[in-house]
């Protein structure tokens, strides 16, 4: 007897399975808002050094001048003409008014007085409120870090106390976490206490994206988890492009960062009404909590209700099967094919992670306002989530992941070539780069499904989700290198994505292959036509890795 029995006689995909991805939306949503919140709340606006001091040290004549002529007088210029950002003339230079002289050889400083900011886009800023620029503009991505190894350090908490003590309890401690850290983020008054809370704010949103989709899928039949995978997704692409409005509207940082937190009040509403996985209720011996909501399930999806002999036969089934798993993350190199295959599978992850955030971190450079090319970002990969689970079936997976690799590595080498100038272009090829990266991503998800046995998948999995956050970890300290050379991060990213689409043709096809029970399976495969195994496993094992592109 397995749970998907039970399942199957109480309807593993009805009104009760939708409401659970109703109730679940809203905090889903709000996932995508703080992983990218990065984007506008560290922005830097366009700045130039305050002239203040230069101004009284010679106060009667700059009285007569105007602005402009103040800043000609003050300010070193780049070669676009737009007064540098971190320098300005040891002493005014009146001469330059009668442009009778060059401005290359002129003693310049670093800014003396701080800095006068463009507020025409953003109000307020990391960058504008710490002047997070110049020798500290390395600050504002390292936030964005800090925040992602808060990511990675709650999986493995969050990971751990959801199979100890339940996903619905933790989901609740995941929620209160994030609107307490959430917002004690917006009074932090210096860049340390709220980059601390930022690493708080990251580790408690994982609860969620991890706790989510694990009740999602565990409710849900064999037949229907692809189908509550895909929609459960929609709600990452949703938030993505709530974002650029949101943002559009709040140009305050604080404020933003607010109202992205706030709906997480109304997801501690929607809890109460939110069922525990009876399947881990079974597991655990708690057989009277588990009937409780699995009776509930059969009277909204309008069915008979279970047995309770049914349920302690299976729940006695469930603990000795718990008790009997002894593998460890050991496993995974133990033996030469595992060893291999873990391998390959680290660099592919890694690849996909910091290939898919280094896009959708870098939303400026492309002539387009910020606020569309995020947007942009987020509606392209509804499409891009629809066409790859057509082609999985239809090419393979292997070819699916290592042709959406390769070409997200060509559309990234094209922008390297294109002149800023054909900015319409570059915005295209940069859009297209976004929808194949998003569909890498959705097919590792599938692919390391069918290629893990059984028996230590969810240790498979665990590793290849460590991978991923160290990728988007590192991704915005990738951006970071375009002071060393403007190019840089274009060309690293542009490899990795290459050199991992590579990689993946290494790894073996498992389309219309029989899904591996042992690590036996794996030394010595045998191929046996079971087209159908494959999907249906897809989001069981998303929802043990918890990655969020998502």
């Amino acid at each position: 007897m397995k749970f998907e029995t039970i399942l199957e006689e109480i309807d593993g995909f009805g009104r009760f399975q939708i409401a659970i991805l109703i109730l679940l939306c809203t905090s889903r949503m709000v996932l995508p808002c703080h992983f990218l919140l990065n984007n506008f709340i560290a922005a830097v606006p366009p700045h130039h050094c305050d002239i203040s001091t230069l101004e009284k040290s010679s106060e009667e004549l700059f009285r007569n001048l105007t602005q402009e002529q103040k800043l000609t007088v003050s300010l070193p210029v780049r070669e676009d003409g737009e007064p540098k950002s971190c320098e300005m003339f040891a002493e005014p230079q009146f001469q330059l008014l009668s442009n009778s002289s060059s401005r290359t050889d002129l003693p310049t400083v670093w800014c003396q007085s701080g800095w006068v900011y463009d507020n025409s886009t953003f109000i307020s800023t990391l960058a504008t409120e710490w002047n997070l620029v110049c020798d500290k503009k390395s600050l504002t991505k390292t936030t964005n870090t800090i925040f992602f190894v808060g990511v990675m350090v709650g999986a493995l908490a969050f990971g751990f106390f959801c199979d100890k003590y339940g996903r619905k309890t933790m989901l609740l401690v995941s929620y209160i976490l994030s609107i307490v850290f959430g917002f004690s983020s917006t009074f932090a008054n210096s860049y340390i206490p709220f980059a601390v809370l930022r690493f708080f704010t990251g580790f408690s949103l994982t609860g969620i994206s991890i706790i989510s989709i694990v009740l999602t899928i565990e409710w849900a039949d064999i037949s229907h988890r692809s189908t509550i995978g895909v929609i459960g997704s929609l709600a990452w692409s949703v938030g993505y492009m709530l974002l650029a409005g949101i943002a559009f509207l709040l140009t305050d940082w604080r404020t933003l960062t607010m109202t992205v937190t706030a709906p997480l009040g109304f997801a501690v509403l929607t809890w109460w009404w939110i069922p525990e996985s009876a399947r881990w209720l079974l597991a655990n011996g708690k057989v009277e909590r588990a009937q409780f909501y699995l009776d509930k399930c059969a009277n909204i999806n309008r069915r008979q209700k279970l047995s309770r002999e049914k349920l302690e036969t299976l729940s006695n089934i469930e603990v000795e099967e718990n008790q009997a798993k002894n593998y460890t993350y050991f496993h995974l190199v133990k033996t030469p094919r595992m060893r291999w295959l873990t391998f390959l599978l680290g660099i592919v992850w890694y690849g996909v992670a910091s290939t898919y955030y280094g896009i959708s971190l870098n939303i400026t450079g492309f002539g387009v306002n910020m606020y569309l090319t995020h947007f942009i970002y987020g509606a392209i990969e509804v499409p891009a989530k629809l066409t790859i689970y057509c082609f999985l079936n239809i090419i393979g997976r292997r070819k699916c992941q290592s042709g959406t690799l390769l070409l997200t590595g060509i559309c990234i080498g094209i922008n390297i070539f294109i002149p800023k100038g054909l900015w319409h272009v570059r915005a295209i090829v940069a859009t297209l780069g976004k929808g194949l990266s998003e569909a890498s991503f959705t097919t590792i998800f599938l692919y390391t499904a069918e290629l893990y046995p059984t028996v230590i998948r969810q240790n498979g999995l665990g590793y290849t989700s460590f991978m991923s956050r160290l990728g988007v970890s590192i991704a915005p300290l990738i951006l970071l290198l375009e002071d060393v050379w403007t190019l840089l991060p274009q060309i690293i990213l542009c490899s990795l994505a290459i050199i991992s689409g590579l990689v993946a043709l290494l790894l073996p096809e498992t389309l219309n292959v029989k899904l591996p029970e042992t690590i036996d399976d794996i030394e010595n495969p045998r191929k046996k036509d079971v087209s159908k195994e494959s999907s249906p496993i897809f989001l069981e094992i998303k929802s043990q890795s918890g990655v969020n592109e998502e």
